[in-house]
């Protein structure tokens, strides 16, 4: 690699190509959380009666939503690898090899033989090929994010970033209309082999995104670091040493994500179970709506943190989400299809895109380049565990019992709350780096971080 030299300064070139290295950010998330989201889909709906004990329907469900979590909880170790790598080697190679990672993990779910087949086995390796799963997400949206952050122009890198999670919203809409024809099965065919059309599509889609991404250059930063000889051996040693507070800043802010797995999972598997009997179809379409206005809210609130900066906007998005998600769950609560489409589009579409549109850029320029994937992978996929892991809190607290004095619906929102509190006190500890040259992001000259200047 050392063959590698950097463009001149000036040149059109200095910037790579924003918008290629943009598309196969958004690109490849869209392919690579098609397959994550349809787990997510599939754990609300399908796994409860395929892979657990259907003779405890409460148990059963919470199982399988605990399933949902575990790729969360083994995310946090493929962060740390995979930084590592993406910090040593280039982004471009980590975004190529999630891709594959998850593309496999996924198609063998599809292929998994159910409890009636072979008992206790069945979601024994259903959790192994989720956590293969979690391991490939920990490092798609750290080097996606870091790519097209990292060849953006220095007044654009927000815009630029956020289609990395464009995609990632647009992976879960494909993910649930798939799923649309999928739900409207009878009983017999959903549960023998139609759930499992969705998982064998992700050989396509994997094919597809391995060509696109193909093709993408390493970034113009990552070039420079590697003629010039200043790649880090241990990144992640230099990274809790010089830059421990960055990253867990994004680890608290990155909690969350909270809104959308409760909103995309447990409020799903409530608005359809036996207690409200909300039709399923009806809910998958709520998903869909509200992820697509979420795809043409995303670059408008980046575009907005280009200009006024990344605190003000993601602090929107902490503040107005739990307040929305409140809203959202009395409407399932009330059974009105139309109050649940208007609410879930302004919660989820809306207010929390203004937090999930800007977070690619608001992380990664707490960071210099020889460090960047392993700050953002690390400190996302821990915050992220903990998102992950609250679909399951989220049914414990809905439970009869509830815990910690909390119940139902309230109760959900007032633990949703909670975390959301904490991402907002996290941020608004950060500094504001919106207009900080690219070359100076977590040096001393753009950010005051005790890291030197190289």
């Amino acid at each position: 690699m050392t063959n590698l030299e950097p463009p001149p300064a000036g040149s059109p070139e200095e910037h790579g190509t924003p918008r290629k290295a943009a598309f196969a950010a958004w690109v490849g998330s869209a392919l690579e959380y098609y397959d994550f989201f349809i787990y997510g889909s599939a754990a609300a709906l399908i796994f409860p009666h395929v892979f657990f004990d259907e003779s405890d329907p409460a148990t059963a469900t919470l199982q399988s939503l605990a399933t949902f979590g575990v790729a969360y909880a083994a995310r946090p170790l493929g962060a740390v690898v995979l930084g590592h790598v993406g910090d040593r080697s280039g982004r471009k190679k980590i975004m190529l090899f999630t891709l594959i990672l998850m593309g496999v993990a996924t198609f063998l779910i599809g292929c998994l033989p159910g409890r009636d087949q072979i008992g206790g086995l069945a979601p024994v390796l259903l959790v192994f090929l989720r956590v293969l799963q979690g391991l490939s997400a920990a490092g798609e949206q750290a080097s996606a994010g870091s790519m097209s952050l990292e060849h953006a122009p220095d007044d654009r890198r927000g815009y630029f970033s956020s289609f990395t999670l464009s995609g990632t919203q647009f992976g879960q809409i494909v993910a649930t209309l798939v799923f649309l024809p999928v739900a409207a099965l009878p009983d017999e065919q959903l549960y023998s082999w139609g759930w499992r059309v969705p998982f064998w599509l992700s050989a396509v889609v994997t094919v597809l995104g391995y060509y696109i991404r193909r093709s993408v250059q390493e970034t113009p930063v990552f070039t420079e670091a590697v003629a010039g000889g200043t790649v880090e051996k241990a990144p992640v040693t230099v990274l809790l040493r010089e830059h421990w507070a960055d990253v867990l800043r994004v680890m608290c802010a990155a909690v969350i994500a909270t809104v959308s797995t409760v909103f995309t999972v447990w409020a799903l598997n409530y608005a359809t179970s036996d207690e409200m009997g909300l039709d399923k179809t009806v809910m998958l379409w709520v998903s869909i709506t509200a992820n697509t206005v979420a795809l043409a809210a995303l670059p408008l609130w980046a575009t907005l943190s280009d200009r006024i900066g990344r605190r003000p906007v993601f602090l929107i998005g902490a503040v107005g989400s739990p307040v929305m998600m409140f809203v959202y769950l009395d409407a399932i609560s009330s059974g009105s299809y139309t109050l649940i489409f208007l609410t879930g589009i302004l919660t989820f579409g809306v207010v929390y895109s203004a937090a999930n549109g800007i977070w690619p850029a608001l992380y990664g320029e707490m960071f210099s380049a020889r460090v960047r994937m392993s700050g953002m992978a690390i400190g996302t996929q821990i915050g992220f565990a903990v998102a992950g892991l609250a679909v399951a809190s989220a049914a414990g607290i809905a439970s009869p019992d509830g815990w910690l004095g909390l119940q139902g619906p309230t109760g959900v929102g007032i633990f949703t709350a909670v975390l959301c509190a904490v991402s907002a006190l996290a941020v608004l500890t950060a500094r504001e780096t919106h207009r900080v040259p690219t070359r100076e992001l977590g040096t001393r000259r753009g950010a005051g971080t005790r890291e030197p200047v190289r």
